[in-house]
């Protein structure tokens, strides 16, 4: 280590070195092949077109209804609200397969809700197309939304309210429309983020003329046409998309400055009031948890019928997951011990590219020297591990800055250097955050279905895109069967990590 604060120069530039050759190695071979933006063609210039609309609205769709239901909350105490807040965090690590599952389980040709209308003798709905993209989407990030307008909340202090009563002030006016106009600009920004750079969704439920997404393009493109011209062109479309969007958001970034509060909850009287908050919160719950419940259900009735070749590419995925989660926390580590914004910057560079366009430009790089099916697992565990990587080190970062500020000094004056120091006290102090990210990165790479899908043959597949050839050929019960398995998988590996970390 060098420096008063013990920070490691070298390994934090290496791993710097890494995530950005990793990066910019397959942008810059994707820029190459690209053939530029006049050859997109009708079909390419409707992908576009449909990627920003579908990630507008399902922005917009998520964080308007997110707003009434972190409203209910913040205001609420009621039996069960901090399990309700736990399980607002669920979808975040539900496999996007899974959850696409449970959505079909609930509003698919044979769900729940057809069903129902079926025996009222009203015509089915279908979750496939537009439709469908924007409900997974709303589904899988109006928790997000939830928690991030929540925190809002929380933030005014809880004296402000008692004294806009006692002065008959106007709460909405004065404190809560200022807060969100904070908060609600950098929440839209990251859902549709989220909505652009999504596959698996759109692989599910997409498709067609209609509601096709770039990535969707792009994976089309090299699997089916082997355009790979063209893919290069998309790709390059996306990068442009993304990384704009991703400066947006550290523009619409705001400090939020309503001062400091004791968080508590002040209540409303009336029963307007109450009945409306309790409306908006069960719908939210039933929103979320019906489709984790059918995922439960058909998956346990499933279960028998799970293929051997489901097994054998989850033991697949569990090698993938372990792996990346390695390399991923390696990198965070490094990154965060060296310190500095810079290394916080190219941390967080992965957001702005997408595993689609980032395995495009590999293809085109190894394809002449290599078989696809020979790099899919490699590739697999290192683009999971970067796109991992922004959300560990987010976590770690503040850990590793604690520990310093706390004892980096007297550190220093015992002379604790060195791989000693990273040992005795950044490890130790910062087990709990280590434990939780590395959580999230396992459970994030055990529900991927990026990249493999370009490179993944049979004798390849992880337990993601076996679970989408179920799917496909119509094998709903084992599909089932295998989405419970993965579920469980996902939640064992972060539980797991978790426990671990914060009993260090």
């Amino acid at each position: 280590m060098a420096g008063r604060a013990g920070r490691i120069g070298w390994p934090g530039a290496l791993a710097a070195a890494l995530v950005l050759a990793v990066i910019v190695g397959p942008i810059v071979a994707v820029a190459m092949r690209a053939e530029g933006l006049g050859t997109l063609g009708p079909a390419g210039r409707g992908a576009l077109r449909f990627t920003i609309w579908q990630a507008a609205v399902s922005a917009l769709v998520s964080v308007a209804l997110a707003i009434p239901v972190a409203r209910a909350l913040a205001r609420r105490r009621f039996p069960g609200r901090g399990l309700l807040l736990t399980l607002l965090g669920a979808p975040f690590i539900l496999p996007v397969i899974v959850a696409t599952f449970g959505l079909l389980a609930v509003f698919g040709r044979a769900g729940l809700v057809n069903t129902g209308l079926a025996a009222l003798g009203l015509p089915s709905l279908s979750i496939y197309g537009p439709g469908g993209v924007i409900l997974a989407h709303v589904f899988l990030n109006l928790p997000l939304a939830v928690r991030m307008i929540l925190l809002g909340w929380q933030a005014i202090p809880a004296e402000r309210f008692r004294l806009a009563a006692l002065l008959n002030a106007p709460v909405w006016r004065l404190l809560e429309a200022p807060m969100l106009a904070r908060v609600v600009p950098g929440a839209l920004v990251l859902v549709f983020l989220i909505c652009l750079t999504s596959f698996a969704v759109a692989l599910v439920l997409g498709g067609g003329p209609r509601a096709t997404t770039v990535e969707l393009a792009i994976y089309q493109a090299v699997r089916f046409d082997y355009a790979l011209d063209r893919a290069a062109t998309l790709a390059l479309v996306q990068v442009a998309l993304s990384a704009g969007v991703a400066a947006l958001a550290v523009l619409v970034h705001l400090p939020d400055a309503m001062g400091a509060g004791m968080d508590r909850v002040v209540p409303r009287w009336g029963a307007g009031t109450r009945a409306l908050d309790a409306l908006w919160i069960a719908a939210a719950g039933l929103f979320l948890i019906l489709p984790m419940a059918m995922i439960v259900i058909e998956g346990v009735a499933g279960f028998s019928d799970i293929p051997p070749g489901t097994w054998v590419a989850a033991a697949r995925s569990l090698a993938v997951a372990l792996a990346s989660t390695a390399i991923c926390m390696g990198l965070a580590l490094a990154l965060a011990v060296s310190g500095g914004r810079w290394a916080i910057v190219v941390g967080t560079l992965p957001v702005a590219a997408s595993a689609l366009v980032l395995g495009t430009g590999l293809y085109i790089l190894l394809f002449p020297w290599l078989r696809p099916q020979v790099l899919a697992l490699p590739v697999t565990v290192a683009m999971n591990a970067l796109f991992a990587l922004p959300f560990a080190l987010r976590i770690v970062a503040p850990a590793v800055e604690r520990s310093e500020a706390q004892f980096g000094r007297l550190a220093d004056l015992t002379g604790l250097s060195g791989r000693a120091r990273l040992r005795l006290l950044t490890l130790p102090r910062a087990a709990g955050a280590l434990g939780f990210a590395a959580g999230l990165a396992a459970a994030l790479s055990m529900g991927d279905l990026g990249v493999i899908a370009l490179f993944a043959g049979q004798e390849t597949e992880t337990l993601p895109l076996n679970m989408y050839r179920l799917l496909g050929s119509y094998r709903s019960d084992a599909a089932a069967g295998a989405a419970l398995l993965l579920l469980g998988l996902s939640l064992a590996l972060f539980a797991v990590f978790d426990r671990a970390g914060r009993r260090c």
